[in-house]
Formats: C-alpha cells, structure tokens, sequence
C-alpha cells in the first residue's frame, strides 16, 4: 500500500508550520526569558498564516463547494480567534505555553489526510499550484503594539 501524496498546498502550509513551530521554540530562552527577536518573527508569521488560512484557503473551498464552508471551518475560526487574542500579550512563558496547547490541536485539524490542507489540494486539483502562489503572494500582517490591559468582553 503506497502512502498518499502530499500535494503542493500541504507541502507549503505545513512547512510553515515546521518553521513558526521552531520560532515559537526559539523565543524561550534556557533562562525563562524571551527571545523578542524571534518571538516577533514568530507573532508576525502566525499572522501572516492565519491570514493565508482566512483570506485565501476558506473562501477558495468555499467556492468550490458551492458556497457551503467546510465543516471544520468555524473550529478554525475559533482557534484563530483564540490565538489573536494570545498573540496581542506581551510574550512570556505562560503565553507561549498556551500557544504552544492551542496550535498542537489546531495543527492537527490542518495537516494530515483528512485536514484542511488535503482537502483544499483535492479541491484545487490542477489548480494547487496557482493557490500556492496565491498563498505565496499574501502580505505581512503588521503587527501592533502588545496591549495588557483588560480584555474587552462580548456583550449580549
């Protein structure tokens, strides 16, 4: 039995995740400090990926399915909320411990033979490559000042 083929949008998006889970490794120091340099590298690349994800993979199978978003779509959602909410802390220990709990779930809906990335590949057919391209092409998020203060709460 041959294993199944990783296509061009798996292969792309899950090596930035090898490289934003190596960032997120390299922010914490032996000491207990944080690395700012690469805990900025890592912040604006977890954006940026995010940003990959919502603008360009979601509505891309979206469409290909006729307008009915794919059934992990609004877990995703939930898990990039989370994960902007962590990413506005000022980094430390106990914010990239809770990072490190919400991507290794998150990464799991994403990766593999039944995720989102291997859905979007067989969705895209022939056109995986373009979408990879479109992925490729997305911007750099800015990212703005850490905010510690009161979390702001939904009102119902």
């Amino acid at each position: 039995m041959q294993p199944a083929q990783i296509g061009p949008i798996e292969s792309f998006m899950t090596e930035d995740h090898v490289e934003l889970d190596r960032l997120l490794r390299a922010s914490e120091r032996w000491d207990g400090t944080i690395d700012e340099t690469a805990y900025r590298k890592f912040r604006g690349g977890l954006l940026r990926h995010i940003a990959m994800e919502e603008k360009v993979l979601l509505p891309f199978a979206r469409t290909k399915q006729g307008g009915a978003p794919l059934a992990i779509a609004a877990q995703l959602r939930d898990d990039h909320s989370e994960i902007a909410k962590l990413l506005v802390r000022s980094p430390s220990r106990a914010i990239i411990s809770a990072l490190q709990e919400v991507l290794s779930t998150h990464n799991r809906l994403e990766e593999g033979p039944c995720g989102l990335y291997a859905t979007c590949d067989a969705l895209a057919g022939d056109e995986a490559t373009a979408i990879v391209a479109r992925l490729r092409a997305q911007p750099e998020v800015p990212q703005a000042k850490y905010y510690d203060g009161p979390l702001h709460r939904r009102v119902s």
